[in-house]
């Protein structure tokens, strides 16, 4: 792509982005005004509520993705958009009942019409799907998927992240698939836009990402713990010498602090909101099958400290002589009440409990059973360094992931929220967890049995 293209594409995209956030502005102030004519006048409330929602609708936005036309599907963005936009309204909503309150309107606090909150809700999940779909439509018209070569080292890795790229078929076009080691993969770069490596040896991957710096070709490679370390890393100068610093990450006693306290201040609160649900869900598990509510397991947490994690039973009664063995796709031990618990994670919410205890954290890795983390730590040793923080009831590898998510892809994600830690980065991943109930059909997909097969060899369509 051309760098005057390029230049255009970006002024396109920033002129949607704009317009798209003027129509939702309008869109709420104009509904509230049927209400509030004052609010479209000058005046301090009027002045005031419209920084709040253009100030939240912002922060918000970068929170949950925004607007990424040419990057995301049009469902993947209506979702990160409906939540934006949904708890922007809801904040300016409380803040304009706040500022309604004065000796001139109200002399009692009183929240403002609900109904116009919900119709400019409506009105703007309208404007969202017209934005999101028109959008990828007009992007995706004048701009051509990139054609892409896949360089990789067996059938199992190829059968890995073949499909991954499928599902953007409008983004990438695959032309061309070859072995790392191949003497003609220097010449099938050359030949395409963008690059994808994929479970090569880190010094053969060094050389080729080398190569395609030099011919000026997007690159994309997997993870790997050298990867990992270097991501929480800082540029440091030693006299005239230029030197990666990748200190020990290990949290700070404030940091910990920090985090329990907000573990205690969110899922006390949480519990006592969510009791109704999980009434429900005790009622439900009865009277479906009569077993015991409650599924109790032997989970790791920091240090492998063992710990018992509290479920909501979603499978038939488990046999305590059986060994334990992860779900998999249309598993027939998962009851018909358990498949929409599990579906929107209700079955977790009884870990408020290991929570609350100080077992669990809020945020952090998941903690598997131990038969899993016995077989992982076999096959991937880095696996225990997960160990060196709390587990979580939500994480990176819960927002960015899948139930079937391959062990060594958690691994990555969950080492990296390790070594990037941060409290504001736990505030951000608790909010992202919201998107997990609007995919949830896929964030819940069990291990399936089977591979699909994709033929190791050159693309020639």
């Amino acid at each position: 792509m051309s760098d005057q293209r390029k230049m255009l594409e970006r002024i396109w995209l920033f002129l949607m982005r704009m317009a798209l956030f003027v129509c939702l502005f309008l869109a709420f102030f104009w509904t509230f005004s049927i209400g509030y004519p004052w609010i479209l006048r000058l005046s301090r409330t009027a002045a005031v509520t419209m920084v709040t929602f253009a100030v939240a609708e912002m922060c918000l936005q970068s929170i949950y993705g925004g607007f990424a036309v040419g990057k995301q599907r049009s469902k993947a963005i209506i979702n990160n958009l409906i939540l934006a936009t949904g708890m922007t309204d809801v904040v300016t909503y409380i803040q304009l009942s706040i500022m309604n309150t004065n000796s001139r309107f109200n002399s009692e606090f009183h929240l403002a019409n609900a109904w116009l909150l919900l119709a400019s809700f409506l009105l703007q999940l309208f404007i969202i799907t017209i934005f999101a779909y028109g959008g990828n439509e007009i992007y995706f018209h004048f701009t051509p998927p990139e054609a892409c070569i896949i360089i990789t080292t067996s059938q199992y890795s190829l059968n890995k992240i073949v499909p991954k790229i499928k599902r953007y078929g409008k983004q990438y076009q695959i032309v061309d698939v070859v072995d790392y080691s191949s003497i003609q993969v220097y010449d099938r770069i050359l030949a395409c836009d963008t690059v994808f490596l994929y479970d090569i040896p880190v010094g053969e991957r060094a050389r080729l990402i080398e190569y395609c710096y030099d011919n000026h070709k997007n690159i994309y490679y997997n993870l790997e713990l050298s990867d990992v370390v270097a991501l929480g890393a800082q540029h440091i100068m030693l006299e005239d010498k230029s030197l990666i610093c990748a200190p020990i990450q290990e949290m700070p006693l404030e940091q910990r602090f920090l985090k329990r306290a907000m573990d205690l201040m969110l899922s006390i609160p949480a519990l006592i909101v969510a009791s109704p649900v999980m009434l429900g869900c005790v009622i439900a598990i009865k009277a479906c099958d009569h077993g015991p509510v409650l599924f109790l397991q032997e989970r790791a947490t920091r240090d492998g400290k063992i710990f018992r994690v509290y479920k909501f039973r979603t499978m038939t009664v488990h046999d305590p002589k059986a060994p334990q063995q992860s779900a998999k796709t249309n598993d027939a031990r998962i009851t018909p009440v358990g498949k929409y618990l599990r579906k929107f994670r209700l079955d977790e919410l009884p870990q408020l409990i290991n929570i609350i205890k100080g077992e669990m954290s809020l945020v952090g890795p998941r903690p598997e059973m131990m038969e899993n983390v016995y077989r992982y730590t076999k096959q991937l040793p880095q696996f225990e360094y997960r160990l060196r923080v709390k587990a979580g009831l939500t994480g990176l590898a819960q927002v960015y992931g899948k139930y079937n998510t391959s062990p060594k892809d958690k691994l990555i994600l969950d080492l990296i929220y390790i070594q990037k830690y941060h409290i504001w980065l736990d505030i951000k991943l608790l909010m992202q967890t919201l998107l997990i109930f609007l995919k949830s059909s896929d964030s819940t997909e069990g291990f399936s049995e089977e591979e699909t097969i994709i033929e190791f060899k050159r693309f020639d369509h």
